[in-house]
């Protein structure tokens, strides 16, 4: 199970002080995490992520990576986006992964009717007191699944807007603080399109990551059949891990080590992205953001405290791809955005190491 959740460090050598591994820091962090909750040691962080990832798995049969992308995108404080072909297990994932950890879940099915104040929540007068009483949606929960986010209206989408960015509603002209850890797991179904309204770029760009989960292989359907066939697997699922301890897991996430030279890749490959001719809108700001704090939540569960180039090559497609707008020449070349970002990885040069020093 160790290596689903692992990447492969590069092959050879690459620089680095003497007896110091490569993009490591001089001064490993350990401790406290910028006052908010203790870190763990990365021994605890990769054990707790495999007992995660072999919960999820007993509903989502034969795909480890898409699992390890969940739990990247979750210690990575973001939000991911699953966007796939009916019946391959998108909601199931979601679902998975929100009952494998002991937090307040909620779940939202976007329907056309859906209205803002059906999400984040509304005020109702109270006839005894006199006064505005504000009655929390479901957004206020650590794990919010939103079922068929295309299918909601525009105005509703927006709703979450405040809430994935910022951590907070607004309603009424109060503020109202969300719970940590926070993340939306958001799904949605690229090929029926009637009835549905596509994710403005603003909303896409808030998604961490974006996620397809493709047809499974035959074995891994055929033990699908078996296993799944006469009973809910969800139904048995117990949490293996609580929402303390997850952003415990966060904390010492925020804490491994990038070196200048692997940050400074990290935005030549995201300026690549707005260079490339066959891209009418590139990555932003945001996507460098999200970026980085991905290749530290991969680095983590790889067993190390610094980042080094792999990582960032393990998140930049699952990272990259969804924000980019192609133009139309590309689409008439059948170029897709993946493409794009596989070709920036192979064009902009690596780095070759660090002194290990801040």
């Amino acid at each position: 199970m160790t290596s689903r959740i692992q990447s492969a460090t590069p092959a050879g050598p690459q620089g680095g002080g003497a007896g110091q591994p490569p993009y490591a820091s001089a001064d490993a962090p350990n401790g406290r995490g910028n006052g908010y909750a203790p870190r763990v040691s990365l021994d605890e962080l990769h054990d707790t992520a495999r007992r995660v990832a072999a919960n999820v798995e007993r509903v989502l049969v034969g795909k480890p990576d898409v699992i390890r992308i969940a739990l990247v995108t979750l210690l990575a404080e973001g939000h991911l986006l699953v966007e796939d072909v009916p019946g391959v297990g998108k909601t199931s994932l979601a679902k998975a992964l929100a009952r494998s950890i002991d937090c307040t879940v909620s779940r939202v099915q976007f329907t056309p009717d859906l209205l803002p104040s059906d999400v984040t929540g509304v005020s109702i007068y109270n006839r005894q007191t006199g006064e505005f009483e504000f009655r929390p949606g479901p957004v206020f929960a650590n794990i919010v699944v939103g079922d068929e986010i295309n299918r909601a209206s525009p105005k509703t989408q927006s709703a979450l807007l405040e809430c994935m960015e910022e951590h907070q509603v607004t309603v009424d002209t109060s503020t109202y603080l969300l719970g940590a850890p926070f993340m939306v797991i958001a799904t949605q179904n690229p090929i029926e399109m009637e009835g549905t309204y596509a994710l403005p770029e603003a909303q896409r760009d808030r998604f961490t990551a974006r996620v397809s989960i493709g047809y499974p292989d035959q074995q891994a359907e055929l033990a699908m059949v078996d296993e799944h066939a006469g009973h809910n697997p969800l139904a048995e699922l117990s949490a293996v891990s609580d929402g303390a301890t997850v952003q415990r897991l966060i904390e010492t996430v925020r804490a491994v080590h990038m070196a200048p030279e692997v940050r400074r890749y990290a935005v030549d490959l995201v300026s690549a992205t707005r260079q490339v001719p066959e891209i009418r809108l590139g990555a932003s700001p945001r996507a460098t953001l999200h970026l980085v704090r991905a290749a530290r939540a991969q680095a983590a569960l790889s067993g190390r405290e610094y980042v080094v180039p792999d990582d960032l090559h393990t998140v930049a497609v699952p990272v990259l791809a969804h924000r980019l707008v192609l133009t139309t020449e590309a689409h008439a070349a059948r170029r897709s955005a993946t493409d794009v970002v596989r070709a920036v990885l192979h064009r902009v040069p690596v780095p070759q190491g660090s002194t290990g020093t801040r």
